[in-house]
Parts: structure tokens; sequence; C-alpha cells
């Protein structure tokens, strides 16, 4: 008599499940264990202490926040406006235009990096300017992250709704700012959680566009886990950047929601 195993639609979760507590909770606990003992394995606070205490973190702390929130800005000044273009364009060249946007992420951003490197050095202002340097590395590499969500939203768009708000006499300017960008908030939120929280830590780019000279976040993680030997202060560093992102993305979320519970009302 064959033996019959019971199988169900759960039984597919388990390959997930494995992976989730083997390459997320499981590195989580590990940071989460040395951000709050000391080398000697003791359980100490001292870690956020110094972090918060010390001027030079507080300073690269600033320095990623302001990276991030200039990269993003200028993206979202970019990216909106293209992707406003892009959804609106009804010929075939739409999706050619669309496309040389996105090839760019096809390719290793390192390597990106690196060719928009040797154009600054070949328009003259590479070394001279770091932290300029830095927002052009962060911006060249971030728009796409921007401009994708954006598309997606506003091509969703219904239209009749700009219609009837131009039949009832609003100009094109009170169509935009009480339709279309209401409309498109999920879309710009979005893109400033892709663009804000990776920029703020992709030291790659930072150290590519200014020798080093600009330290972020990232790079200070780097280096406590690295050459300074240290993972208890890289893993309270680390924990403090999941608690910024974490309440990043929640508001984010919120907004998000306020939005959706606004336009369901109307």
């Amino acid at each position: 008599m064959a033996l019959k195993i019971g199988f169900s639609r759960k039984h597919l979760l388990i390959p997930y499940a494995i992976f989730l507590l083997l390459f997320v909770v499981f590195p989580l606990l590990l940071v989460d264990y040395y951000a709050f003992t000391a080398k000697t394995g003791e359980f100490t606070l001292d870690n956020f202490i110094w972090f918060f205490t010390n001027a030079s973190t507080i300073k690269n702390l600033l320095t990623s926040l302001l990276i991030g929130l200039i990269t993003t800005v200028i993206c979202l000044l970019i990216g909106y406006p293209v992707a406003y273009i892009l959804s609106r364009i009804k010929s075939s060249k739409k999706t050619i235009l669309l496309l040389l946007f996105i090839m760019p992420m096809w390719i290793n951003f390192v390597l990106r990096a690196m060719a928009m490197k040797e154009l600054l050095v070949l328009i003259g202002i590479f070394g001279k300017y770091n932290f300029l340097n830095t927002i052009i590395g962060m911006v060249y590499d971030y728009l796409p992250f921007m401009i994708l969500p954006l598309y997606s939203v506003l091509i969703k768009m219904d239209r009749s709704l700009e219609e009837a708000a131009c039949d009832l006499g609003a100009g094109r300017v009170k169509v935009f700012t009480s339709v279309t960008l209401p409309m498109s908030l999920s879309g710009i939120l979005s893109g400033i959680t892709m663009v804000f929280l990776p920029s703020m830590t992709c030291y790659v780019i930072s150290d590519t566009f200014s020798n080093g000279k600009v330290t972020i976040i990232g790079k200070l993680i780097e280096l406590w886990f690295g050459q300074g030997d240290n993972w208890n202060y890289g893993s309270a560093i680390a924990l403090i950047m999941l608690v910024i992102m974490l309440v990043t993305t929640l508001v984010t979320n919120k907004f998000s929601k306020n939005e959706d519970t606004r336009g369901t009302n109307l």
C-alpha cells in the first residue's frame, strides 16, 4: 500500500521561512547582540553613548542625512517632470525613451560611478568640490529609482479627472496642484524611500566621487567592522541606521495611507 504523504500550500513556505531565519532574523539578532555588548561580552549601552557623544560620528550622521535629503530633492525635481512627460507621450517612442532611463539600472552601479567620475575629470571639477561631486554621483545613480515609481503611478492615472477639472474652469496649474500631484503622491513617496535611504549609506559612491574626503554613515560602519576591528561600535551604528530607516518607512507609509483614505472619501 502506497504511503500517502499530506501536502499543502503551507509547506511551500518552509524554504522561505528557513531563508528568512538564516539571512534576515539571525543577522539582525547578531547585530543586536554586538550592539548591546562590550568586547568582553558584557551587556552595555556604552556603544550608543559613544555614538551620540562623539562629535565626529554626529557630523558623519548629519552629513549622511544632508546628502540623502539633497539627493532626494534633486531626483524628485528632475524625475517628476521626466515621468510626467513620458506618461503623456502617446507615440511608440515612449517605450524607447523609458528604456533609456531604465537601462542604466541593468549595469553595475560601480561601473556607472566610475564612468561619471571620468566625465567629471574631463570637465575639470573632480577633486575640487568633493561634496558637490558626491551629490552628482548619488543623483546619477539613483535618479532611475525616482523616475520608475512616478511613471508607474502617472501612467495609470485616470485622465478623466483632469479633464473634468478643466471643464469646471480650472487652469493647468490648478489642475496639476489639485488633481495630478495629489493622485501621484504614492509614487512620490515610493521614490523618496527608494532614493533617500540608499543614498545615506552608499559609501562606495561617496568614496569614488570625493576621494574618501566625504565620510557618510555607511563608510563609518565599514571602517569599524574592517579596519577598526570593533564589531560592537559597528553594530551600534548599523542598528541606529536601521531605526532611522524604519522610522522613515513608517512615516512615508502613513502619508500614503492617509492619501489613500482621503481619495476613497472623495
